[in-house]
């Protein structure tokens, strides 16, 4: 604890802008639109697969622009970077609010999938595993809390407030977030943590002691075995928040009871988030990864049988598990493995199938809700999903870590495939 709270104390202006960043992107995430879809399917007249296929259209555009726009992050300075995207942010949220036709929408959630969900969190995980190589895991977990904190205030905050206003003045205010947000950032990020004298910890070399182009994991087998892994988790969580209105209807609970429970989700993940940023130190991320889908797994077959708030509440601490791991696992296991020098481009690469996941979710449910099978009925072959999703991811890691332990030794280097 000691070396922790020095840890923090020695870096806690990076630390505080990677949280800033990740909290800022809470209204890019589907927990918080979510949050609004019985008012927005009202004032545009969707229908859910309607509002779902519109949602996963954007998303799925935003993860397209992601897969390039995220390699920015290897060119140019946090301060700078994070500049632009918190603009960006600013303009989908007065677009949302302002929004007269539906392909307006369309535009606003897009700009609000790519500045938020996607360009934000990317660059503060970026910098999190390219500033720190020794305590990366405690880095990124501390940045992810900025997401938590996200989850666990505002989509109460946007419900109760819902009751005294209209919805698209709501999203007036939260496009003033970002721009008061600019400053603040420029303050922290005066001095970013990039000089020559943290040299050594930014370049920390992968498998091979080399450092990986993003072509060349995307040829090798290890990213194609954590594809599911990657997927899932933005996928079905997404899907989750999404659907929170027409799971709260088929529970037969209000709505408020289902918003009421994101707190025990979000103490289950920082928990879990923090335990993690710390065996990822000790450990390396490769040992996690077979178990930390697990819950999920079981989270989301609770919620298929849940009949009380009680039940989804432990359902949602199973859920919170698991996220909390991936929000520290999904950057780390790549730096982990292919080095840092690249890490932007790759870990655009894999942000883009993240974003892409969360486009799936909510437009697959969607369509299956408006087919006659509601989210309860899903939950049990999206549980069956995660259960493969985590023996194919776990038993690439741990074939990985053999051969990246082989290199430390100085045997053969790990070759893509050709």
């Amino acid at each position: 604890m000691t070396d922790y709270i020095a840890f923090l104390r020695q870096n806690l202006r990076w630390l505080m802008a990677g949280f800033l960043l990740t909290w800022a992107s809470s209204f890019g995430q589907t927990f918080f639109i979510s949050v609004f879809a019985g008012e927005i399917r009202a004032a545009f007249d969707l229908s859910h697969g309607a509002w779902g296929a519109l949602y996963a259209g954007a998303t799925m555009a935003s993860a397209a622009v992601m897969i390039y726009s995220g390699g920015l992050t290897d060119r140019f300075r946090v301060r700078h970077i994070s500049l632009v995207i918190l603009c960006g942010l600013a303009a989908s949220s007065l677009l949302m609010a302002t929004a007269p036709a539906v392909w307006m929408l369309w535009v606003a959630v897009f700009l609000m999938r790519l500045t938020g969900q996607g360009m934000m969190g990317h660059t503060a995980m970026v910098a999190m595993s390219r500033w720190f190589a020794a305590s990366r895991g405690r880095a990124v977990a501390f940045a992810g809390l900025g997401v938590a904190a996200g989850e666990a205030l505002l989509p109460i905050t946007a419900a109760s407030l819902m009751l005294l206003i209209d919805w698209r003045s709501l999203w007036l205010l939260a496009g003033l977030v970002p721009i008061v947000l600019m400053p603040v950032l420029h303050v922290l990020l005066r001095q970013e943590r990039t000089p020559q004298s943290f040299a050594a910890e930014q370049h920390s070399a992968g498998m091979g002691g080399r450092h990986w182009t993003r072509g060349e994991v995307l040829r090798h087998w290890l990213f194609w075995l954590l594809v599911p892994a990657i997927l899932g988790p933005p996928a079905w969580i997404t899907a989750f928040f999404f659907h929170q209105v027409h799971l709260a209807e088929v529970k037969g609970w209000a709505h408020v009871t289902i918003v009421a429970l994101f707190p025990v989700f979000t103490i289950s993940g920082i928990a879990s988030m923090l335990a993690t940023g710390w065996a990822v130190d000790r450990f390396g991320a490769a040992r996690l990864v077979p178990v930390y889908l697990l819950p999920l797994a079981l989270g989301y077959l609770a919620i298929a049988h849940a009949t009380t708030p009680g039940a989804a509440a432990a359902a949602m601490v199973l859920m919170g598990l698991s996220v909390g791991a991936n929000a520290t696992l999904s950057t780390a296991i790549w730096a982990e493995f292919f080095g840092n020098a690249h890490l932007g481009r790759i870990r655009a690469m894999t942000g883009a199938v993240m974003v892409l996941g969360s486009a799936i979710g909510p437009g697959v449910t969607g369509l299956l809700i408006d087919a006659g099978h509601d989210l309860p009925e899903q939950a049990v072959w999206i549980a069956g999903y995660f259960l493969l999703a985590a023996v194919l991811a776990g038993s690439g890691a741990l074939v990985a870590q053999r051969l990246l332990l082989a290199d430390d030794a100085g045997l053969a280097p790990c070759a893509p495939l050709r």
